[in-house]
């Protein structure tokens, strides 16, 4: 019961708040999305509640009355373009696809998850709705490896390696958890009070086991992968180094013995490689085949599974790699608007935050964590069809809020330098506060 009330104050409450305040609309609709409360409480949450859908709804009507948002993003704008891109491709290729009834199934449900993405990149204008959002994400994230933990412990471990949750299957489930691992860690490092470190880290935790109980070896690789990238990128503070290597103990402590052998077979060459990582390489194989045959559009969204009959899979068979199943359904176009999408993002976050000492350092943090984030998933994702995952997507938007107010910064310090000392702006290497005190856009008074 406590629970159905809940759904029902997000929702009514949150579509209510979206009218008039937009950007906490999109917080309420993340988290239905990530949480799926109609699958999570099943027993409690009647699910023909169209509860996202309300919230969603409200979301664009709010975001009209208030005038669609600031469209100038300014250097995260090509990012914007790339998205709005693969959008077009998933549309286009459901044109000429030859079951019509399930492509356009694929667009509405891409559309779900793409416009509330465009939408939050034009509401944010604050380094506190960025801090929001990160900790939306990571506390719905921990609250899924809370369940998933409970069926661990519950003796239905095998049910969540056969079936995984709330619509999901178990790699599914793994790699979001390792695309909030990038998050959690970061936003540990960045907070000031220790009580909002220890969550962060805690939740952090909770995410990196998933992946290994879960037997996920797609999972296993994208948390090495988090892990490498966290240590390059991470500021070498002592304090900061023992925190870190405090973390990499507890990930190999929580790694039995029979995760280490499970993960080694992922290396495994052809000889001594099992049949489930063998029948990926032949999958791939088969999707190549397909791109060759179908480069531009591809064969339509979703339809790798209809025809996998035909290259002597079972129907209804995944392509079990996000790429060559994206390059399968939308052809080399849409498959290079995706991975363009991704990678051009992680390249604007580092140029524009991480190796510019001009951002603010929570900026810079922030920055840190998309990149952590999505290098861990664009490697998870190469074992597993995670083409309807909102959690990269999520990040993706938090990523290019922070490109925007840093942008934004940069802007207000050229401004004032040249009032104040014209001509030389080019030389002044000014902090700047993205949410000053006073109206003198954080520099003090002059």
């Amino acid at each position: 019961m406590k629970s159905l009330l809940l759904v029902y104050f997000l929702t009514y409450g949150g579509a209510a708040i979206a009218l008039f305040r937009p950007f906490y609309g999109l917080l309420v609709y993340m988290i239905f999305a990530i949480l799926r409360p109609e699958l999570l409480w099943s027993w409690s949450v009647p699910s023909e509640g169209n509860y996202s859908k309300i919230v969603g709804i409200a979301l664009l009507i709010g975001w009209i009355i208030h005038g669609m948002g600031d469209w100038d993003l300014r250097r995260g704008q090509i990012v914007m373009r790339l998205l709005i891109g693969y959008w077009f491709c998933i549309v286009a290729s459901a044109f000429f696809s030859a079951n019509q009834e399930v492509a356009w199934k694929y667009v509405i449900l891409h559309s779900k998850i793409l416009l509330p993405v465009i939408v939050g990149m034009t509401l944010i204008s604050s380094i506190a709705e960025i801090r929001l959002l990160a900790w939306t994400l990571v506390v719905c994230l921990g609250y899924m490896a809370y369940e998933a933990h409970g069926m661990y412990y519950g003796g239905r471990l095998e049910e969540f390696r056969d079936q995984g949750m709330l619509g999901m299957d178990n790699n599914s489930i793994c790699i979001a958890m390792v695309s909030g691992v990038g998050l959690a860690v970061f936003l540990g490092f960045s907070e000031p009070l220790l009580p909002q470190k220890l969550i962060a880290f805690a939740l952090a935790a909770l995410m990196v086991h998933v992946p290994l109980f879960g037997n996920s070896r797609g999972g296993m690789l994208g948390l090495l992968v988090v892990s490498v990238v966290t240590f390059l990128i991470l500021p070498k503070k002592p304090g900061l180094l023992l925190t870190y290597a405090f973390g990499v103990l507890v990930a190999i402590r929580l790694a039995g013995p029979m995760v280490w052998e499970r993960f080694a077979t992922t290396f495994a060459n052809s000889e001594h490689r099992d049949a489930s990582a063998q029948s990926r390489f032949s999958l791939w194989a088969d999707c190549w085949d397909v791109m060759i045959r179908n480069p531009i559009l591809g064969i339509g969204p979703d339809h790798w599974p209809l025809i996998a009959h035909l290259y002597g899979w079972p129907r209804g068979k995944e392509a079990h790699s996000l790429w060559f199943n994206c390059g399968a359904e939308l052809g080399f176009v849409g498959l290079g608007f995706l991975a363009s999408f991704y990678f051009t993002t992680i390249y604007v976050i580092w140029r524009q935050l991480c190796s510019r000492s001009e951002a603010s350092v929570q900026l810079r943090n922030m920055g840190r964590m998309g990149i952590a984030s999505l290098s861990g998933f664009l490697v998870s994702a190469s074992f597993v069809s995670l083409d309807a995952l909102e959690v990269p997507f999520y990040v993706v938007l938090i990523a290019v809020g922070s490109i925007k107010l840093a942008s934004t910064e940069e802007l207000y310090a050229e401004q004032w330098a040249e009032q104040v000392y014209p001509g030389e702006a080019c030389y002044l290497d000014l902090p700047i506060q993205a949410q000053p005190r006073t109206g003198t856009v954080g520099l003090g008074s002059h």
